[in-house]
């Protein structure tokens, strides 16, 4: 038994440096992919290095060293907390920052002084009178939903740095000194951290929400432009296995923290390209949301096309012409205004896609009421009825989605072709976007957009 649990002992050492290489070879790969997928993570990365490099002369340089000291590891701190893969997003932690940072140091310094009024014995108490008040009242006005979307984490640096600068106060006489040394070296940080974010290959999160709208519309297209033909064709016939363009459109039923997070940082970001500003972030999300409306009822025809058991093709067949009309020309719909988006051009070749469809619509609406379904089982009626009724509910959600598209080209000036047209899409360069994780359920989701 001692020989046999020795000989194990060694087999295991023996292969062990060969699983730890294959372990490292493997979050290599995942690395190599995770930079393959946006290129841009790379570039951010580098970033991150360069301004941290650059702050962190403010200790390898004796000068600056003489007149900032230890206050120097503020403007490093900053750096690593403010730097954030967009501009937008960076702007708007520096901003929150720096101005909590500016107005708390003021503040404390103000309670510190007040408090000196009171004696030795009474300045404890004021300090901490004023320390709770302010903490209060801070902590409160973060649950207010739309300051703590944009404005929570410059809320919490101000507690922290009222409460930091009042009560230091008590100990240290050069207060005022202090403080404006970790004032000054937290707005140099985050100076850095902006300038670098927008001046080396900048990420913009106007963009990325702009054409992951897009994307959006396209993926909605892709499924109901190919969803006529599957469904109605003979089930014998049918792939086991759909393309994977057909259920592209699951990504947007949890898109909803995305587009919210991007529409925030893209509200902080200056003027570019050809996002003006004030530009209308307000109806991407609009858009947004109704793309996840038509999204459920694209779940729910989904739900038919993969069910195990279906409809005889027969009955089915009773609505296949206006069906296939409707949803062949609500995708082709989607996939001009996604178009039309990309190019930042009126979305005029939509409308008679949407016409056609809404004339199916009607078509269909006056077939089941003529009474096709004399003589079938109702169990088998049933499904193609609800098929049918989506259908329909699917046209409305895409003329909806059309007219928000079509106010966003107005609000945002988008450019209108010579002829009406929008360009074709093998025109448009593509870009990528980078996707932020949230953990939401599509329920939830469906809750909040109906």
């Amino acid at each position: 038994m001692e020989i046999t649990a020795k000989s194990n002992k060694l087999q295991r050492l023996k292969k062990m440096p060969a699983a730890v290489k294959n372990k490292l070879a493997g979050v290599m790969n995942s690395l190599i992919e995770l930079g393959r997928d946006d290129p841009r993570r790379v570039i951010h990365s580098l970033k991150v290095g360069i301004a941290l490099s650059f702050v962190s002369v403010f200790y390898y340089y004796q000068p600056l060293y003489d007149d900032f000291g230890v206050s120097a590891m503020w403007a490093v701190m900053t750096v690593v907390v403010v730097s954030e893969f967009s501009v937008g997003a960076t702007l708007g932690k520096g901003l929150n920052r720096g101005m909590a940072t500016l107005l708390a140091g003021a503040l404390g310094i103000g309670a510190h002084h007040v408090a000196n009024q009171f004696g030795h014995a009474g300045e404890p108490f004021v300090i901490g009178f004023f320390v709770f008040m302010l903490a209060a009242v801070t902590t409160f006005v973060r649950f207010i939903p739309g300051v703590k979307a944009r404005y929570d984490y410059g809320l919490l640096i101000f507690i922290l740095t009222f409460s930091f600068v009042s009560v230091s106060g008590y100990r240290d006489d050069e207060i005022l000194d202090v403080a404006q040394k970790r004032v000054s070296t937290i707005m140099i940080g985050a100076s850095v951290c902006v300038i670098v974010s927008i001046a080396l290959f900048p990420v913009w999160a106007g963009e990325d929400l702009h054409y992951l709208i897009a994307l959006n519309l396209e993926k909605l297209g892709n499924f109901l432009e190919g969803f006529g033909d599957e469904y109605f064709q003979d089930h014998e016939s049918k792939a086991e296995d759909l393309a994977s363009s057909l259920q592209d459109y699951r990504t947007i039923l949890n898109s909803k923290n995305t587009e919210e997070s991007l529409a925030n940082f893209a509200r902080w970001e200056p003027c570019h390209g050809r996002f003006q500003f004030r530009h209308p972030w307000k109806l991407y999300l609009q858009i947004g949301t109704l793309a996840r409306q038509c999204a459920y009822r694209i779940e729910a025809l989904n739900r038919y096309l993969t069910a195990e058991i279906q409809t005889p093709v027969s009955v089915r067949d009773k609505i296949k012409e206006p069906g296939t009309k409707m949803s062949r020309e609500c995708g082709r719909a989607l996939k001009e205004m996604s178009t039309a988006i990309k190019a930042m051009c009126q979305p005029c070749a939509a409308d008679a896609h949407i016409e056609a469809a809404k004339a199916a619509a009607k078509g269909l609406n006056s077939l089941l009421k003529s009474g096709i379904w004399e003589g079938i089982d109702l169990l088998q009626v049933t499904p193609v009825a609800t098929v049918a009724s989506l259908l329909i509910d699917v046209v409305n959600c895409t003329e909806k989605i059309a007219d928000a598209v079509a106010e966003l080209a107005s609000k945002a000036e988008f450019k209108r072709l010579s002829d009406g047209s929008t360009p074709s899409p093998e025109k448009l360069v593509r870009r990528g976007h980078v996707a932020i994780t949230v953990e939401e359920s599509s329920m939830n989701n469906r809750a909040s957009d109906e």
